[in-house]
Parts: structure tokens; sequence; C-alpha cells
């Protein structure tokens, strides 16, 4: 034997106490889905009332099969030993006492047996049966939590081990075999198909009471500021514009700070109005914090990120509404935390127009110096990225939120740019409820 063919030899003999091991794995774990033997319901006081049935259904089974086995032996003159008898009547049964911890391991069992009992105890040598009538029924209550619980293949294979196990031990029992077997696998396929449906239901109905307990929550605090704080500002509004008539001849001073309290009261309530549309909706992010005159914080943050941020502004700037600056702020932070993320070392361009009816935002970066792609990914736009994210998702909530526009995506230059357009009049929001 040459020195190649040895190695190959040794290689393949070392490999078989390996496959041996994950075929012994297989049969003993069942490759079963799911794992647990059966539902809780079936349990009482700690007692595993299926188990308790297979239990005594092996025995019965035994005792027919014995009884059965024995006087066939006795009417043709005691062929078999007694022990051999009740040897295979305990072979045949005994699988039936794994099926519902062990399913595959019970099959596999019950299908040698079945060899084996046809093997010693040849069909048609004692009795007209092919079979042992209760090995049959063993094998068949072994096939079902197969189909129920195994995997495709799994069952796949046991169907095809049934059909073609039967016409070896007797051709003429294929048909028959074929006709059994599908009865045990269309009933496990079918309540397996129905306990899935059943369990996604389940998920679906958890969630969707989640999101109604959550948008439910989210109107009761909307009533509230509603009937509460929107009350209380159209008061004050009121008052602020009536309480200059009161006096004969007020002071331009008062006149002034009673217009500049109505001013403010009318803002809130427009704010308030955009507030309680987006607690109304299923919309999440509302957080009144910063606005555009933290804009350089902003930007020195991004930098230290690694990116390269420089900053324009064209037009008039000039007080912005509390929502539009908060908005606006959001749009170029999470436009910036995408640039940074998705392509590290490039340059961004920050733009901002304040134009006589809305701010327009222009946020552009290049594709920098973002990470080599694994292998099979697909290349996307830097500050696009390829993750789940909901960046950009959030950006054009917001911006819709103040009758605005926003848009995101790649220019012909393979830039990614992102462009806000958000109204500047109070007007936008007094649809809102």
């Amino acid at each position: 034997m040459s020195p190649a063919l040895a190695r190959r030899v040794s290689t393949l003999a070392s490999r078989v106490p390996v496959l041996a091991g994950r075929v012994q794995a297989v049969i003993a774990a069942g490759v079963t889905e799911p794992p647990t033997p059966r539902p809780r319901r079936l349990r009482f006081r700690g007692w595993d009332l299926v188990f308790l049935a297979d239990t005594a259904g092996a025995l019965i089974l035994f005792a027919i099969a014995n009884s059965m086995l024995g006087n066939d032996n006795k009417a043709h003159h005691s062929p078999h030993s007694v022990g051999l008898i009740v040897l295979a009547s305990a072979v045949l049964c005994a699988p039936l006492l794994l099926r519902t911890r062990l399913p595959l391991t019970a099959w596999t069992f019950s299908a040698v047996a079945m060899f084996w009992v046809a093997a010693a105890i040849p069909p048609h040598s004692i009795s007209n049966s092919t079979y042992v009538n209760p090995g049959v029924v063993v094998y068949l209550l072994c096939l079902y939590p197969v189909a129920l619980r195994c995997k495709a293949w799994v069952v796949i294979t046991t169907g095809l081990v049934t059909v073609f196990g039967a016409a070896i031990v007797d051709p003429r029992s294929t048909v028959t075999a074929v006709f059994l077997g599908a009865i045990p696998i269309a009933a496990g396929v079918i309540v397996r198909s129905r306990r899935g449906s059943r369990e996604q239901l389940a998920v679906v109905e958890r969630r969707h009471e989640g999101e109604r307990a959550l948008l439910e929550e989210r109107q009761r605090i909307a009533r509230e500021l509603h009937d509460v704080v929107a009350h209380h500002m159209s008061v004050i509004a009121i008052q602020a514009e009536a309480a200059p008539y009161k006096s004969a001849d007020p002071p331009p001073e008062l006149v002034e700070s009673f217009a500049e309290i109505r001013a403010s009261a009318l803002s809130g309530l427009n704010e308030l109005r955009r507030v309680l549309g987006v607690l109304r909706s299923d919309r999440t992010d509302v957080a009144p914090q910063p606005g555009l005159e933290d804009l350089d914080e902003l930007l020195e943050s991004a930098r230290t990120g690694g990116v390269t941020v420089t900053r324009e502004i064209s037009g008039t700037p000039q007080p912005l509404p509390d929502g539009v600056n908060l908005s606006a702020y959001r749009i170029v932070q999470e436009a910036l935390s995408n640039a940074i993320r998705h392509a590290p070392g490039s340059a961004v361009q920050v733009k901002l127009y304040y134009g006589e009816a809305a701010l327009v935002i222009e946020v552009r970066n290049d594709a920098g110096a973002a990470a080599p792609l694994k292998n099979g990914e697909q290349p996307t736009a830097a500050g696009l990225g390829n993750g789940g994210g909901h960046g950009i998702i959030g950006m054009r909530e917001r911006a819709t939120m103040l009758g605005g526009s926003l848009r995101a995506g790649l220019t012909p230059d393979q830039e990614f740019l992102v462009t806000a357009a958000l109204p500047l009049s109070d007007g936008a929001g007094e649809e809102a409820p």
C-alpha cells in the first residue's frame, strides 16, 4: 500500500468515530422542534399524563402480542421457544415508552424491532398475518410524534423507510404500508401546522396589545394636555389681548409686554398642537431640548467623531418657532450621526438657508474613508448605511409633522445628500388637533 493511500485510509478511519457519534447524537436528540415533549396542560400534579397513558398502552399491547404469538406458536406445535415469544412481544411494544421524550429514537427502535421480529419469526410461519398487529400499532404511534416534532427531512426519511421496509419484508404489504403510514404522518403535519399558526397568532396579539396600550396612554396624555394646558394657554392669550383695553391710557411698555405675552401664548398653543398630533399618532420621538443656537457645539462634536464639517448660512437669520428650531437641530444631528457611522473620515457640508416661508437644510457628505465591504455585500451610499436603523424615517417624520418635506439619497456625484424644508409660519400646525 502506498503512503498516500495509507494516509487516506488512516484519515477515514479517524473520522468513523466522529460520524458515528454524530449519528448517535441525532438519533438520541430526535432532531425535535420544539424540544419540549408536550404542552403543560397534559400534566396533573407533577404527573406526566401522556407518559402514563403510553406506559399503560405498552403493557396492554405487550399482553395482546404475547397472547397472540403464544397461541399461534402452540397451534403450530411450538416451533419457537417461549422466551423468544416473550422477547419479541417486549421488543415490539417497548418503543412506546420513548415516543414522547425521544420521538426519533422510539421510531428507530420500533423499526429495528419490526425487522428483527420478521427475521426471527418469519411472516406466515405461524399465522396468516405478515406482521404482529400490536407491533404495527406501536410503530404507527411512534411515527406520529416524529411527524409532529421532527424536521421535514426526518419525516420524509421515516416515510420512505416505512414503504421500502414493508416492500423488503413482504412486497404484498407495500400498499397497506403506504396507506397506514400516511395516516400518522398527515395527522402530525396538520397538528403541527395548527400549533404553529396558534403560536404566531399569539405573538401577534401580544404585540398588538402592547401597541394598543401605548397608543391609549398617548391619547390619555394628549387629552389631559388639551383639556388642561391648552385651556390655560388660551385664557392667557385672551386676557393678555384684553388687558390693555381695561385702562384708559395704558403705558406703551405695558401694551408691548401684553402683546409679547399673547404672542408667546399663541406660539405655545401651536407647539402644543404639534405635540398632540405626535402623541395621537404612532410616532415616538418628541423631546424638545436643543435648537440651532447650539449648532456650533453639535458641529464640534461631529468633528471629534472623525468627520470634517463645514457650515454655510445664507439668507437672513431670524427667530424660529420652537418646533422648527428643535426639528432642524435634530435633522442636522441625525445626518451627521449617519455620516460618522457609515462614512468615517468623510467631508460633510451643512448649509442653512433662511427663506421668507421656510428654513432649508442641506447636509452633504462624500464617500470618505468608508470601511471595506465584506464578501458578498453590495456597496451602499455613504451616509445611508446598510443597517436596520430608522434615522432617515425619523427625520422625514419630523419634517412632515411641521408640514414640510425631506429627501435623502445619492447625488450624480455619488454623494449622499439630505435636504429638508421646514415651514416658518405658525399656520403649519393649525390643523393639528
